[in-house]
């Protein structure tokens, strides 16, 4: 439970404002990270392809830091998504705990 019994309504309410205040911080960086990520991703793409089509050493080089940028930022996005819907399940404790 993220509050005890003993914890008033106006505390609930508190606390469900400001919860709620945070959730569309990470809202909003979700979405640009979700932004970049798509770009990177693209970039990668296109790297891949280009290098295939005139390989060289500096165009893998490329390809290969744009793989591992990738591979981060998908993992990153993926950790950034699993918390925002843990906020969402800790919200809706939180609205449970209020009186109707």
């Amino acid at each position: 439970e993220v509050l005890g019994r003993n914890s008033g309504p106006e505390a609930l309410r508190g606390l469900l404002e400001y919860h709620d205040k945070q959730i569309l911080w990470m809202q909003h960086e979700r979405t640009a990270h979700l932004l970049t990520m798509l770009f990177v991703c693209l970039f990668t793409l296109l790297s891949m392809g280009y290098t295939l089509l005139n390989p060289a050493v500096p165009y893998f080089i490329l390809s290969g830091l744009l793989i591992v940028s990738s591979s981060a930022y998908v993992f990153h996005y993926y950790r950034l998504e699993n918390g925002v819907q843990k906020w969402y399940r800790i919200s809706s404790e939180i609205r449970r705990g209020l009186p109707v």
